[in-house]
């Protein structure tokens, strides 16, 4: 009769337990990390008989945890690359909206300044022409710097939500650290702690939102998490520490990365590339190379049309007969100073402008000059070096083989564009030199266009450069020679005598750094005269302000032209945004089905849990009765013997 009664002990033992475990179940059906639960039974050995063995009922091994370590792991990695590539997708949306287009862009500003040009070509005494040019070009430096404030507001956020990623990283390792403990101190009672193995896979899935891990289990029970691939965050109960700073190799690059600090050791830098995944990689990502690369093109730009149109507003003549002074405020380019040395930048040409930082490397045989947006090196014996439209000097310092660090030319570019220019009168839109045709000329000569060029401009001397036209010797039409000989001859066809060059309609002819374009067909003995303007010219010409207009179809940025800059910009940024969302749109489809199939292994299902409710309600029921009924024969027996 024991047997009986304990038989149906045990089973109604342990079938409170499975109902105790699938309502634990669906309390927890939306608890983040909760792993799904089932009590593991195994049969009570029997006992032998005479009769044979007769069973004993049944005993509650343990309460397994339904779990894929494999599934996690790879859900944990999935989650973590999704999270990179969502910031950055985010991050860009955000220096997307700095860019705008339409009439309220740069580009437009751009197109406007450079316009009111031709209305000063037409009217050069029209004051208020001039005035609109110094309005436009006021506002065109205004959009610049408010766009350089805009990044470096976007600059400052990034930092800031870098800096409590590492914060976050810090806490959770400590965290994970205190549950290896805890797990680590019940690991030999036998049985598995379900809840803190649960509550630290979810610390280490939310530690991968922010930096991808690997985690290797220990023998104790504790999960060792390493970052970079072999840093250890977490060994056992000791949690190391990490922090967001400027990269220390190569110095000046202004790039930010990730910092493992661990007691006793040096500080270990990783880039974005060594981390892999996690917030911390995108955020890298979008300040190293995204947004360096908007905030290099923006102050390439500034920086390119200030030296430009400085250039060619120094060589005009202003209302009150002064040579022309800096349209701009000359942009001064940082100098980098270092142990190593001092290395000073100037623009030597604004046309080849490359959009970069660039990394100085001394090495053996010389000095290497690394243009980082692409890693395209130049070779040099010594400084100074031409690269890129810049000249790189060391001013001060002694370099050794082996020193390297980054210049950034256009870091500061943009917000230092300003006008240099208050009165209108100032504007020095006429030509420095006018062209008189000789008026015993007899033949169809008249002057096409005329204008001083930045390219070594000298003026003629006071009684003028005379071009006189001849017939030319067979197969040439007319030639024309030039007295007295310029500094600076047009080029000269090697089948002509000496001094002699053939004139061509409609074509440049560049002299000492100015540029004549001549039409029609001149009789032998025409002559036409390049001298310094006299004040009476400079008073109702436009030479320099047609020449300034000219500017916005010069080839500048990569081939484009100075109007086109900005569209090349917005670009840029719209073709790294697209590709960012698109990386999101896939890791996040990716993450999506991996938790879904962790989700099929670990996540409760309230159908199946209310199935087992009733399947265990039934079983404690008929274990009941199975008692009750033991008890009843108990009873007779008992009644049976008095």
């Amino acid at each position: 009769m024991s047997g009986l009664l304990n038989v149906g002990a045990r089973a109604l033992l342990a079938n409170q337990v499975a109902l105790q475990t699938a309502g634990n179940n669906i309390a927890n059906v939306n608890t983040p990390g909760y792993s799904r639960q089932a009590v593991q039974l195994q049969t009570t050995p029997g006992q032998f008989t005479g009769g044979g063995f007769i069973g004993k009922g049944v005993d509650v091994v343990t309460i397994v945890r339904l779990h894929s370590e494999f599934l996690t792991r790879q859900a944990a990695l999935a989650g973590s690359v999704q999270a990179s590539d969502t910031v950055r997708a985010e991050k860009l949306r955000q220096l997307e909206d700095v860019f705008l287009g339409g009439t309220s862009g740069l580009g437009a500003s751009i197109n406007d300044m450079m316009n009111a040009f031709s209305d000063v070509a037409n009217a050069p005494t029209d004051l208020t022409a001039r005035t609109v040019v110094l309005t436009r070009a006021d506002e065109t430096a205004a959009r610049f710097r408010s766009y350089a404030a805009r990044l470096d507001e976007l600059q400052l956020s990034v930092r800031t939500q870098l800096d409590e990623a590492a914060a976050s990283i810090n806490s959770l390792a400590t965290r994970i650290a205190a549950v290896n403990d805890q797990i680590a101190a019940v690991q030999g009672r036998g049985q598995p702690p379900n809840d803190l193995l649960d509550h630290r896979d979810q610390l280490v899935r939310e530690l991968n939102t922010y930096v991808q891990t690997t985690s290797v289990p220990a023998d104790d029970g504790s999960l060792g998490i390493f970052i970079g691939g072999s840093q250890p965050l977490v060994l056992g109960t000791t949690a190391a520490q990490v922090s967001v700073d400027s990269v220390t190799t190569p110095p000046g690059s202004g790039d930010l990365a990730l910092f493992f600090n661990r007691l006793g050791a040096p500080p270990v830098q990783f880039s974005e590339g060594a981390l892999g995944g996690g917030q911390v990689a995108g955020l890298l990502s979008f300040h190293n190379d995204d947004l360096s690369e908007a905030g290099n093109m923006l102050g390439r730009m500034a920086l390119a049309i200030s030296t430009t149109v400085n250039a060619q507003h120094r060589l005009g003549v202003d209302l009150d007969n002064q040579p022309g002074g800096d349209f701009f405020t000359p942009i001064t380019l940082p100098s980098t100073v270092t142990p190593a040395g001092t290395i000073a930048m100037t623009v030597n040409d604004a046309t080849r402008l490359s959009a970069s930082d660039y990394e100085i490397r001394y090495t053996a045989t010389g000095v290497d000059v690394v243009r980082l947006s692409d890693n395209r090196v130049s070779s040099f014996a010594a400084l100074p070096a031409d690269v890129d439209g810049l000249t790189f000097d060391l001013t001060a310092g002694a370099p050794v083989p082996g020193d390297r660090f980054v210049v950034r030319p256009f870091s500061q570019a943009a917000a230092a564009l300003q006008t240099a220019l208050s009165s209108p009168r100032d504007l020095a839109m006429a030509n420095p030199i006018q062209a008189q045709l000789s008026l015993s000329n007899t033949g169809g000569l008249a002057v096409n266009s005329l204008q001083a060029t930045p390219d070594n401009f000298a003026l003629p001397p006071a009684g003028g450069l005379q071009l006189t036209f001849a017939n030319g010797p067979a197969p040439y039409g007319v030639t024309y020679t030039i007295t007295p000989a310029p500094t600076t001859p047009p080029t000269q066809d090697p089948a002509l005598p000496a001094g002699t060059y053939e004139y061509k309609p409609g074509a440049t002819i560049a002299i000492d750094g100015w540029q004549i374009s001549l039409k029609g067909i001149p009789n032998p003995g025409d002559s036409i005269t390049v001298a310094p303007a006299d004040p009476a010219f400079t008073a109702r010409n436009g030479g320099n302000a047609n020449a300034l207009l000219g500017l916005r179809d010069v080839a500048m940025f990569d081939g484009a032209a100075m109007t086109d800059g900005y569209a090349g910009l917005m670009s840029q940024v719209g073709t790294r945004m697209q590709g960012a969302e698109f990386a999101a749109e896939v890791s996040t489809t990716i993450a999506a089905n991996l938790e879904r199939d962790r989700s099929g292994v670990s996540g409760v299902n309230l159908d199946e849990e209310a199935a087992k409710l009733i399947q265990y309600q039934q079983a404690y029921q008929a274990s009941a009765k199975m008692i009750q009924i033991a008890q009843s024969i108990f009873d007779t027996l008992i009644q049976g013997l008095t």
